[in-house]
This record gives structure tokens, C-alpha cells and sequence, in this order.
């Protein structure tokens, strides 16, 4: 998904081979359960994974995976300017996955300023491992668009429930648009996507059409942003599917995304409904390593087996 070319010279070569957002429209959609559990099972696969506790008002990551509240949080990096975000990653246990827990006890966390997002954000984007998963806060906030739109997996989690699923494409078409509004002086669409962004009949509101201005423009820019809006590929994950028929959700709103909107999405599988995923939870276990071979931690790992194939990587 994120579109900037690597740098040359030591920062292409201790950034992060992926990045990976898990986002979603609402709370309680298992965001952080999918997030510490793809990050397991991709460490359990000889990956180096760092997990980013990014729910900036209401973190758990380090609970779901079993880890005691960390005396180092995100909140240490925040709140001091010359602070390493080196000194706040924790070891979780597992070989190959650390941990920077999620900010705690900061009133005004989830409400961090620009400066202080940029810099976390290119201090995560230096940081040398095989993957970066950073779980998101609810809710499309743009700390957690930015965040989102950064990465090389967008991973958005949805129920097969109607509500999560209008929640999940508000999620995604404010991600699109947010990364249009990064991009629109380059290629001076500022007026069209703020029609775009507008309720007005007849507002220009698909990237085909928005391409399509841009092209009558300059050509050459219309080939380049094209290209820059197919980057924009979500992965979808559903969770908690509870019957064959909740399987069948993801191919739907694949489907529905390409018919109403043009652009393509991924469907990386479901996670099925689990008795054994609530009573890990409760352990404060991941369920891929408490039941590796339950129906809930068999998805999980299909997830980052079809991820690791994204990425051309073989066991």
C-alpha cells in the first residue's frame, strides 16, 4: 500500500521488510487478537516481527499476549523528545516477536500532535526486522489513517455482522481518501477531492473519475497517479465467522468494492468462530499457541501463510 520509494543508503537497509496495519471500522472486531496472533504465528515461520501496540486510547497487545504490563510503554517515547524507541521494545516470550506496548495512563494519547506522529512514524519505519504489525485503534482518526496508509499490508478486519461491514468500507474509502489528500498538490486535484470528500450531487468520487480529470490535464501525471491508486490494495480479514454462509462475506465485499469503487482488494481468509479463542484469551495465551490446532489458530496461520506468498517469501 505505501508508495514512497525506499531511500538508498542505510535506511533501505534497516527498514522493515513489510509493514503490516490491522485496522478496522469499530472496537471489539478482534483487531488486537488477529494482530498478536499473526504476529506469532509469522515469528513461529523463522520471521523477525515487532509488534506496535498503536491504540493510542485504549491499548491491550501486551495483555493478548500474556506479556506483565511492560514498566516501558509507548508513552516513554512520546512524551520525550531525545528517547530511543529502542528503549521500549520488550521481549514477549516468543522467539523471534518483541513488543512496544501501546501508550497507558496518558490522558490525551490517542490525541498526539503531527510532529510528534511523524516522528513515530519514521522511527517505526527504521526499525530493522522482517515484519512490523502495528495495531490500530478503532474508529478512522487520521493518526490511525496515516498509520494505516503507510504500511504494505493494510489489513482491515471486519464481522460478517451488517454494521461491521458499513463500518469497514467508511474505513476504507477515508484511508483512500486520506491518501489522496497526501498526494493532491502533486498532482493539483486539491479541488476535486474536496468534491470528492463532499455530499454534493454529482461530486467526482471514484478514483476513475478523479484519473480521468487528471488526465485532461497532463497525461503522463494522470499514468503516474493511476499507478499510485492501484498501491491503494486492502487485505481483508473476516473474523468470528460463524457458518458457511459468513464464510462467503469476504468474496462479497471484494466484490462490492470493485464493482462501486474500482479499485482491487485482497481477501487473505476467514477466522472461524472459536470456543478455544475467547478461553485462550482469557489465559492471556495466543490461541496459535495454545490451541495451534483449533479452527480460529488454523485460520490465523493460513493468514500469514498467504502474506509470507504476497511477499515471495518460502519456507
Amino acid at each position: 500500500m505505501r508508495t514512497d520509494p525506499e531511500s538508498p543508503g542505510i535506511l533501505a537497509r534497516n527498514r522493515p521488510h513489510r509493514i503490516i496495519a490491522v485496522g478496522g471500522g469499530k472496537g471489539g472486531i478482534g483487531k488486537s487478537l488477529v494482530s498478536a496472533n499473526l504476529g506469532v504465528a509469522l515469528a513461529l515461520r523463522g520471521q523477525r516481527v515487532l509488534l506496535v501496540d498503536a491504540d493510542l486510547g485504549g491499548a491491550n497487545l501486551h495483555t493478548c499476549l500474556g506479556v506483565a504490563q511492560p514498566t516501558a510503554t509507548l508513552s516513554d517515547f512520546m512524551l520525550r523528545p531525545k528517547a530511543r524507541l529502542e528503549d521500549v521494545i520488550v521481549p514477549t516470550g516468543v522467539t523471534n516477536l518483541s513488543l512496544i506496548a501501546g501508550a497507558l495512563d496518558v490522558l490525551d494519547a490517542a490525541n498526539i500532535k503531527y510532529a510528534q506522529k511523524q516522528r513515530l512514524l519514521r522511527s517505526l519505519q527504521t526499525q530493522s526486522v522482517d515484519y512490523l504489525i502495528i495495531d490500530l485503534g478503532a474508529g478512522s482518526s487520521f493518526n490511525t489513517l496515516d498509520f494505516f496508509i503507510i504500511a504494505d499490508h493494510g489489513v482491515l478486519v471486519l464481522l460478517p455482522e451488517p454494521t461491521s461491514v458499513e463500518n469497514a468500507y467508511r474505513f476504507i474509502k477515508a484511508a483512500f481518501y486520506r491518501r489522496l489528500q497526501q498526494v493532491e498538490s502533486q498532482y493539483g486535484i486539491e479541488r476535486l477531492v474536496e468534491r470528492a470528500l463532499s455530499t454534493r450531487e454529482g461530486a467526482a468520487r471514484t478514483p476513475h473519475q478523479i484519473i480521468q480529470h487528471v488526465r485532461q490535464q497532463n497525461a503522463a501525471l494522470a499514468e503516474r497517479l493511476e499507478k499510485e491508486l492501484a498501491a491503494f490494495r486492502v487485505k481483508l480479514v473476516l473474523n468470528q465467522a460463524r457458518s458457511d454462509g459468513d464464510l462467503n462475506v469476504g468474496a462479497a465485499v471484494v466484490s462490492a468494492w470493485k464493482k462501486f469503487f474500482g479499485l482491487e482488494m485482497d481477501d487473505l481468509g476467514a477466522i472461524r468462530y472459536d470456543d478455544e479463542a475467547w478461553r485462550a484469551v482469557r489465559k492471556r495465551r495466543p490461541i496459535v499457541l495454545e490451541k495451534p490446532e483449533s479452527p480460529a489458530a488454523i485460520g490465523i496461520q493460513r493468514i500469514a501463510d498467504r502474506l509470507l506468498a504476497l511477499d515471495g517469501v518460502t519456507g
